[in-house]
């Protein structure tokens, strides 16, 4: 496991808002807290710095592991995974009553590999939309 300062995990929090910056969950939310993520792992040679580090909840940062990318449904191409320091989440994925519904292939493959839309998730989700805390804001 690298080190990361609690320094750093203060900013990334911060920057995200407390929330996951795959499926918008805020950690308040959530059992267990949010953690900071490599968006490419160092096992792919990413690095420990501000611009490779995202916010993530536990669920998304397990399904996501090392993984960088998969192969797109619609095309059959390799496609790399979201990356929420260089893309916009609204312009990967849409939100439809609970569900996280992609529009591009890197919201297809993201979606896909995090299960953004199990079961569990989605029961969670539509609690919390009840309740008027899901989504986090931007």
């Amino acid at each position: 496991m690298t080190y990361i300062s609690a320094e750093t995990r203060r900013i990334v929090a911060k920057r995200a808002h407390y929330c996951c910056e795959y499926c918008r969950l805020h950690e308040d939310d959530h059992y267990i807290g949010h953690e900071v993520d490599h968006i490419i792992a160092t096992k792919h040679r990413g690095q420990t710095v501000e611009s490779n580090l995202c916010y993530s909840c536990i669920d998304c940062n397990r399904y996501k592991g090392s993984d960088v990318g998969s192969f797109d449904i619609d095309t059959s191409e390799y496609v790399g995974l979201f990356n929420p320091r260089t893309m916009l989440w609204s312009d990967h994925f849409t939100l439809i009553a609970a569900s996280i519904l992609p529009v591009t292939a890197e919201g297809r493959v993201t979606e896909f590999l995090l299960r953004l839309n199990s079961d569990e998730r989605l029961t969670r989700r539509r609690g919390l939309i009840l309740t008027e805390r899901y989504p986090c804001p931007n």
